[in-house]
């Protein structure tokens, strides 16, 4: 009777999952804590040598002590924060908590994690585990994780697969990364437009349950071409005796698998679609995306962009210190070489600079401003370009818009600038000098600011892809050669 009541007890007080991010931030302070606790008892344990019997026995139970604390705080939190965590830690301790997560999680948390994350929680895994974890995943998921996969794990997988699923799988390996047909998932709804909404209803009752994010059934033919989309909702508020043909919908949009993820994302944002039906060439139902496949790209995208801008790739921020050189030591070797050539343009006005020593500390307020103007302009740019709104008949129109905005913005930044330089100069020349060179460089900066992009993709590169980079060189470069060469002309 008490065992019983106890279990009661125990069954009140189990704490639900919550979601909210901040749970996921305090749990990683209070797991940062408890590895630092260990990183103590280990540390103290390894001194002990004389009394090595007891100190490993006080050591094991602390250490059990601080799995069980571990496990507590994991074990009321979404997969998606626990990834969150396992990213934040460095690889050894991110591999000591993924071992003390509840299996039956481990699939979740490994399509969460980002792929530098994923690829060191995977070489922990025995080849049981991988197959116990993969072996949950549906067929688009599982060819999400193939890359990282070994090749006997894919194939034990398969063997589990019904022919259909394995078909699916093959089919989604075999779309090229960042287009639709690998994002795309196979679990949908399809229905006959030639039966009654009583019908839909009651064979959409018979199933376990619906696919996520479905808020439209695909109508279909007895070829699996589609004919139409029917909503949820439509069915909710129509009679029941109501044919399918009757209330679906036409004027939908269909995707290609072999179309770019980033423009299906595109095309999300702009019909506020949840769902969408892909199709092949014969225009036979395939497969659908839905908005939790977009978010990803979109966010993906997002982050490709912030890191390509600085010639940088995504990185483990743990990773060794030789992973972290290859990566972002290319493009600060060519930002060496172009701060150099911009250091030898401002050497061949060394005895314009001797004669006027004011100048060495304003030259550098017009490379950067020129710099700021020229990122201003190429943001604007490249955001335009990844939304299709650059084309050839209004670039020459988008590009006298930058340059007259920039003209303004600098006549008025510039006014300042001289005040600033008639302040500590005492030179009205000096003053006029400074405001001409800063309008002109301003200009090139934004003018720059449009062709580098521009240019990038008219040869098949990232437009994104170490632009800031260029951008600095030139704007560096030129801005010293304008400024020191205007006070060479006008003040010697």
């Amino acid at each position: 009777m008490l065992d019983t009541q106890d279990r009661s007890e125990n069954t009140a007080i189990i704490i639900p999952r919550r979601l909210d991010p901040e749970d996921a931030q305090l749990a990683l302070q209070e797991l940062q804590a408890i590895l630092k606790r260990q990183e103590v008892v280990d540390a103290l344990a390894q001194r002990q040598q004389e009394d090595e019997d007891g100190s490993n026995l006080l050591e094991g139970m602390l250490q059990r002590q601080h799995e069980d604390e571990i496990k507590a705080i994991i074990s009321i939190l979404h997969p998606a924060d626990i990834a969150f965590i396992l990213e934040s830690l460095p690889v050894l301790k991110r591999q000591a908590v993924w071992q003390l997560v509840d299996a039956e999680h481990d699939a979740d948390i490994l399509l969460e994690v980002e792929d530098w994350v994923r690829e060191s929680l995977i070489e922990t895994m025995d080849h049981e585990d991988l197959v116990a974890a993969t072996g949950t995943m549906d067929a688009d998921e599982i060819a999400d994780l193939a890359p990282d996969l070994p090749p006997g794990v894919i194939a034990e997988v398969q063997k589990g697969l019904t022919d259909a699923e394995r078909a699916q799988l093959i089919e989604a390996m075999g779309y090229p990364e960042d287009t639709v047909g690998a994002i795309m998932d196979f679990e949908m709804v399809r229905v006959r437009e030639d039966i009654t909404l009583e019908v839909v209803l009651r064979y959409l009752r018979r199933l376990h349950e619906l696919p996520d994010h479905t808020d439209q059934i695909f109508i279909v033919d007895r070829d699996d071409r589609l004919r139409g989309a029917l909503y949820l909702s439509k069915i909710l508020v129509s009679e029941p005796e109501t044919l399918v043909a009757d209330v679906m919908v036409t004027d939908y949009l269909s995707l290609n698998p072999l179309d770019s993820d980033a423009d299906a994302a595109g095309a999300f944002e702009r019909y506020d679609l949840v769902s969408a039906p892909v199709v092949d060439d014969q225009g036979r139902l395939i497969g659908r995306v839905t908005i939790a496949e977009v978010v990803d790209v979109i966010q993906e995208d997002s982050h490709e962009q912030e890191f390509s801008r600085a010639g940088l790739q995504e990185e483990d921020m743990f990773a060794p210190v030789l992973n972290a050189l290859r990566n972002r030591a290319p493009w600060l070797l060519i930002n060496l070489c172009t701060a150099s050539i911009a250091s030898f343009v401002a050497s061949r006005f060394e005895e314009t600079v001797s004669h006027i020593v004011i100048l060495a500390f304003l030259m550098s307020i017009v490379a950067g401003i020129g710099g700021n103007s020229g990122n201003q302009t190429m943001t604007m740019i490249i955001r335009a370009m990844a939304t299709g709104r650059v084309t050839g008949a209004n670039i020459w129109q988008m590009v006298k818009r930058e340059l007259h905005v920039t003209f303004l913005v600098g006549a008025c930044g510039s006014l300042v600038a001289a005040t600033f330089a008639w302040m500590i100069s005492g030179s009205a020349a000096i003053a006029l000098v400074m405001m001409a060179a800063m309008i002109g460089n301003m200009l090139i900066g934004a003018a720059l600011g449009v062709l580098i992009p521009l240019l990038r993709d008219r040869f098949g590169k990232d437009p994104a892809v170490g632009s800031s980079v260029l951008l600095t060189f030139a704007t560096d470069s030129l801005g010293f050669f304008l400024f020191l060469g205007l006070a060479t002309v006008f003040l010697l």
